[in-house]
């Protein structure tokens, strides 16, 4: 294995570990995940260099399509955990129960997010299912149809729901981009789909499974754990995606894309997005931070 492969691969799958044993075990496990996917990493950035320059294709995540799917997997076996160790599976108290949510909170929004984000855009059908099944059990299933649609072809335009003007608040940004999205890739699922039969049109459009797989993760929530269980899935679902779009307002936020003589908006570049190029974080997030 080449060495930038086994830092990713390092740095990507310790938080596995260590979750894994915060949800079985808890006690000091579950500080030694939520230091990890915090202090340990920030320090990180501090005291090591930054990494190569955003627009350097040696920045970008190396083509590791099994740490990929590793990745992918362990996301379902985190995700299950994290549901049974909150609904009251795990030995934790008050204060343990927090530690095990924000860590837990912490990975799939920053690991699970960014696997899921270099899944999508694999072309192999396995990888990108599994990439899509990710944002589908974190109820957030039509980002694969928006991100690879929308966001890709219109980022730092006014089509874009997901790049923010400037000004705009965090908050306002959210329930317009969210919502943005959903109805801007149901659109463009749609227009792909012109032509065909209606059958056809319900039957290929993804949308149907991106919904109903959301319910499919809910029931499983509450299978796993009751009502404590879906209470508990919900939220890591929520700040999932907050940090999801917390991303897409920091790498965008104000950017405008240039346009040529007659109004078309020039080819994206490094100058489309906000990037932090830290080594420790940029690991972490297999440099979902650097612009494709």
């Amino acid at each position: 294995m080449r060495p930038r492969q086994l830092f990713f691969t390092l740095a990507t799958l310790c938080p596995v570990a260590l979750l894994v044993l915060a949800a079985l075990v808890g006690g000091l496990w579950i500080a030694a995940a939520l230091i990890y996917l915090s202090l340990f990493t920030a320090a990180l950035d501090m005291l090591i260099a930054q990494g190569a320059e955003p627009n350097a294709p040696a920045s970008e995540f190396p083509a590791a399509d099994r740490l990929l799917i590793a990745l992918g997997v362990a996301h379902f076996v985190l995700l299950g955990l994290a549901v049974r160790a909150l609904s009251g599976g795990a030995p934790v108290g008050p204060a343990g129960w927090l530690g095990l949510f924000l860590a837990f909170v912490l990975y799939f929004g920053q690991v699970s997010n960014s696997a899921a984000h270099e899944l999508i855009h694999r072309t192999a059908r396995l990888p990108f299912r599994l990439g899509k099944w990710i944002y589908i059990s974190l109820l957030f299933g039509h980002h694969t149809s928006a991100h690879r649609l929308v966001h890709h072809r219109w980022v730092g335009c006014a089509e874009d729901p997901n790049t923010p003007a400037l000004g705009e608040s965090f908050y306002a940004f959210v329930p317009r981009a969210w919502i943005g999205s959903f109805v801007a890739g149901y659109e463009m699922e749609r227009g792909r789909l012109a032509g065909r039969a209606r059958w056809q049109k319900w039957l290929r459009n993804p949308y149907w499974l991106y919904v109903a797989g959301g319910l499919a993760a809910c029931a499983a929530a509450f299978a796993i754990g009751g009502l404590a269980g879906l209470a508990a899935f919900l939220p890591l679902a929520f700040f999932s995606q907050m940090q999801l779009l917390q991303s897409d307002y920091v790498q965008h936020y104000g950017l405008q894309r240039a346009t040529d003589a007659e109004g078309q908006p020039l080819p994206v570049s490094a100058s489309d997005s906000w990037n932090s190029p830290h080594w420790a974080s940029g690991l972490l997030m297999l440099h979902a931070q650097v612009p494709a």
